[in-house]
């Protein structure tokens, strides 16, 4: 960053002499004021649980509003992305910061489709797990050992080397993901056929078998390949975070990115629309439709432990754009499978209309987020509860490597060393054991 001219003055009331700290100003958002300095000049941190108001690097891939309920990628709003371009093109634009022409289109294409097989011995690697092993444990475990199977190109100081995992990464994420799948129900893998798109041939790697091939529907595999894009990045969250402070240590990508969906696996994260289907098993297990306001006013009674999921964003305080656009498809996809009469999406909806009405909701902005909506599109599409967050995880890939990249190229990366308030006891002395109490 270049040295900023505007400074904000730091006092203090216990003797210290103040201090001016530089402010650095975005293209776009909040400014920051630059603390490195901080503990050198006072002897003092910063405390910010959470890293609600902390700024952990300088980015140009992702860029949220969440007044305004504003998600850019590389400066192109998500709704015009997710309408005008396919996953494939969004993976290209935040790898390399601009979207592609026909050639390079074409020519990526290939590339990320030449490299979907897996190696053959990570299938009894995946056999070492048991049978009912939650599908993303399995997958942080494939993940990881890719570092133990690709291991050909290992000085990621050199980009080629960082472009080969990369796209490795990206193209063998579905491969990985839908053996997770087969695995958990007993069913044999199904090899990629290079022949589909991207996201064609993740759904017919999941839904075929040797008996019975995938017909693949092209709504189901638009609906499919929006989730991607409206999940392949989003700023510093808890993931990309983790991603990023592995990563620093200098350990390789796959061990990162294992990392990462380790992180997403969270219900508070990535889990959150496997915890919304949840929730309306609940609901439609204890009356349904018919008990909807009950629930409700459990929701409302400030001593009730119950939990709204699928509503509401910690940084979106308006309507989640990707909440729209999910609506959309949603919709779409109901319509194509005829599922609108279905008790579970009949619930769906009423509880959506609800929110939606609700001064309770409203005034609390409490929206349908993007989970709610997905989560809805991904059993709609026979994807499995227990696999949602696997997609998710297939989704962020290409977040989380274009953020790696970015802070293994940026010349004032360190490794990651966050400080800590200590309120533990003092130096002292080991008693005797005789005299412990």
């Amino acid at each position: 960053m270049i040295e900023s001219d505007i400074k904000a003055k730091l006092s203090f009331s216990d003797g210290t002499p103040d201090i001016d700290l530089p402010i650095y100003r975005g293209t776009v958002g909040p400014d920051v004021i630059d603390i490195r300095k901080l503990y050198g000049q006072t002897g003092k941190f910063t405390y910010d649980s959470g890293f609600l108001s902390t700024a952990s690097c300088n980015s140009k891939i992702t860029y949220i509003d969440g007044d305004k309920g504003e998600l850019l990628y590389r400066g192109y709003p998500i709704e015009d992305l997710a309408h005008n371009c396919d996953f494939l093109e969004v993976c290209y634009l935040l790898l390399n910061g601009e979207l592609p022409n026909a050639s390079q289109k074409k020519d990526f294409e290939e590339l990320v489709m030449h490299h979907t097989m897996v190696h053959e011995q990570m299938q009894f690697f995946l056999r070492g797990f048991r049978r009912d092993a939650h599908p993303m444990s399995v997958l942080t475990g494939l993940v990881g050992a890719m570092a133990a199977f690709y291991h050909d190109e290992i000085d990621y100081s050199e980009p080629h080397a960082r472009e080969v995992a990369q796209i490795r990464l990206i193209a063998k994420m579905p491969t990985l993901v839908a053996m997770a799948y087969k695995y958990s129900v007993g069913q044999p893998f199904i090899y990629p056929d290079n022949s589909l798109s991207y996201t064609a041939n993740f759904m017919r790697m999941m839904f075929a078998t040797p008996c019975e091939d995938y017909k693949v529907n092209p709504v189901l595999v638009r609906a499919l390949d929006r989730i991607f894009t409206l999940h392949a990045d989003h700023e510093q969250n808890a993931s990309t975070s983790t991603v990023r402070l592995c990563g620093s240590s200098g350990t390789n990508p796959f061990a990162a990115i294992s990392a990462g969906i380790a992180c997403l696996w969270g219900p508070a994260h990535g889990g959150a629309n496997e915890a919304c289907l949840e929730m309306l098993n609940d609901i439609q297990a204890n009356g349904g439709v018919e008990k909807i306001h009950e629930f409700i006013a459990q929701v409302k009674d400030k001593n009730s432990s119950v939990r709204l999921m699928g509503f509401g964003h910690r940084v979106y305080k308006n309507f989640d754009p990707r909440a729209k656009l999910m609506r959309e498809t949603c919709y779409e996809v109901l319509n194509e499978l005829g599922l609108q009469d279905d008790p579970l999406f009949k619930l769906a909806m009423t509880l959506e209309k609800i929110a939606l009405e609700d001064e309770y909701f409203v005034s609390r902005k409490l929206y349908p987020n993007v989970d709610f909506y997905s989560g809805i599109v991904q059993r709609a599409l026979g994807i499995p509860t227990e696999m949602f967050t696997c997609v998710f995880a297939l989704a962020r890939t290409v977040g989380w490597i274009a953020q790696w990249e970015e802070m293994i190229t940026d010349p004032e990366y360190k490794i990651g060393r966050p400080r800590q308030l200590y309120v533990g006891e003092t130096s002292r002395k080991v008693p005797n054991i005789t005299v412990r109490k």
